[in-house]
């Protein structure tokens, strides 16, 4: 999908999500969280781990990377992929600066 078809909808500022952590947006019926690194990267993923349904917004943030608070499944969050010998994974959205404002794409990769 080219950025020019995407409807995008402002979700504030990469300052409104700590650093390390996330933030948890509503779309509709689905959750999305969306993370901010150490070095400030912002990636945006379904906040419902693959295993259990546990709430990755609740989870530890630790490289590109969290890990579930309820089984300690490890999601990338570059592309929404279980790690290790897990299996499974989470639809991804896309995430971008727009001035100081982050913008969300409605709809997954």
């Amino acid at each position: 999908m080219k950025d020019e078809t995407i409807n995008w909808v402002d979700i504030g500022r990469l300052d409104d999500i700590p650093v390390q952590g996330s933030r948890r947006i509503a779309m509709g019926q689905t959750n999305i969280a969306v993370f901010r690194t150490s070095k400030d990267k912002v990636f945006a993923i379904e906040d419902k781990c693959p295993h259990a349904g546990g709430p990755l917004s609740e989870g530890i943030v630790h490289g590109n990377c969290v890990t579930c608070p309820l089984h300690n499944w490890v999601i990338s969050l570059e592309d929404g992929k279980a790690m290790g010998a897990d299996e499974g994974r989470v639809a991804q959205y896309k995430v971008k600066h727009q001035g100081e404002r982050l913008m969300l794409a409605e709809g997954y990769v």
